[in-house]
């Protein structure tokens, strides 16, 4: 039996498929099964995948990220399961790297890769996911010079476009949340397994080219600025007990205003204040994480984190816009 299953999403990618299939060829570790798991494309991807092969599953809907990931996770027999984005590329020593990190310790639930911008190759585009006391989620790194990232470190969630994640600890901690349908579901289910008692790693030997927005077509659109909105709702109300809510309860107010202030200026104010009305109407169908005493270390440490992501996310934001200064005055 393989060691690791790489599951690839699929929702009309046609295009990303044969490069990123064909990186994985080039792999130096090939303990490994490839299931591609099609979410009702109609772009010619089914056709394509039969045509060469591929060994896929085919839904006959679009069940989102979290549907399409979840499919392949119960049909995968392996101890891992890498989760990658169509378009990605990966570098040779990608799988092997992030075998060997997840390997350090059964506490270890998952280990994000070093993605990289595939058409900026100088500049980071996910360095591990953070979380933060405002209810922002954000990537690690994101237009960083990716030399600055070359140090292995805990995170607070693995990104899902590339992470390896271990089998067992979903039937444990549960599965991704198919309510998120797709943003913030990685974010969610690291937070799960954080209050378990596991952790997240960051390997930046492990690397892979990501172009980005590859199935949603931009960084920012209608249709995922509302998901991202609702599911801060859902991912805060789950994870959080209610003593918790309470204490987090004016950054993370002050978090939706200022993201609401943000959003009305470039066009998509509606779409937010919307997504946060849909959150707020259908948090209670959502799976509320119970609250254990022997937890209360985890929630405590998840606490410090949610501040310390928060000074970071500040610290890259600074960095950035003084980058962006200095290369306009050049």
């Amino acid at each position: 039996m393989k060691s690791t299953t790489i599951i690839i999403p699929n929702y009309n990618g046609l295009e990303f498929l044969e490069p990123c299939l064909n990186a994985l060829k080039n792999q130096e570790y090939q303990d490994f099964d490839v299931l591609v798991v099609d979410n009702g494309s109609d772009d010619g991807s089914v056709q394509w995948l039969k045509e060469k092969h591929i060994p896929a599953l085919f839904l006959a809907e679009n069940t989102g990220f979290s549907g399409a990931v979840n499919a392949g996770i119960r049909e995968a027999a392996t101890p891992y399961v890498i989760l990658l984005n169509n378009d990605t590329e990966a570098e040779p020593g990608y799988i092997r790297h992030l075998v060997k990190a997840i390997q350090v310790s059964p506490r270890v639930f998952s280990v994000s890769p070093k993605m990289i911008q595939l058409y900026h190759k100088d500049r980071m585009d996910d360095a591990g996911d953070m979380y933060s006391i405002m209810g922002w989620a954000y990537q690690r790194g994101v237009g960083q010079e990716t030399e600055r990232y070359n140090r292995p470190c805990h995170i607070f969630a693995a990104c899902a476009g590339g992470a390896i994640y271990r089998r067992q600890i979903f039937e444990e901690i549960g599965y991704f949340d198919e309510m998120h349908f797709a943003y913030l579901e990685d974010i969610d289910v690291g937070y799960r397994a954080k209050i378990a008692g596991y952790f997240n790693l960051y390997c930046p030997r492990a690397v892979l080219y990501h172009v980005g927005s590859g199935t949603s077509g931009s960084k920012y659109n209608a249709f995922k600025v509302r998901l991202a909105a609702r599911n801060t709702v859902y991912l805060n109300y789950k994870n959080m007990p209610l003593l918790q809510l309470l204490v987090n309860s004016l950054p993370i107010s002050a978090g939706m205003g200022i993201k609401y202030l943000f959003f009305k200026k470039i066009g998509f104010g509606r779409e937010y204040l919307s997504g946060l009305w849909e959150g707020i109407r259908t948090v209670r169908k959502t799976k509320k994480v119970p609250y254990r005493p022997q937890d209360l270390e985890n929630y405590l440490a998840i606490q410090w984190e949610l501040i310390y992501g928060t000074a970071l996310y500040i610290y890259e934001f600074l960095r950035r816009q003084m980058r962006k200064k200095w290369e306009a005055a050049d």
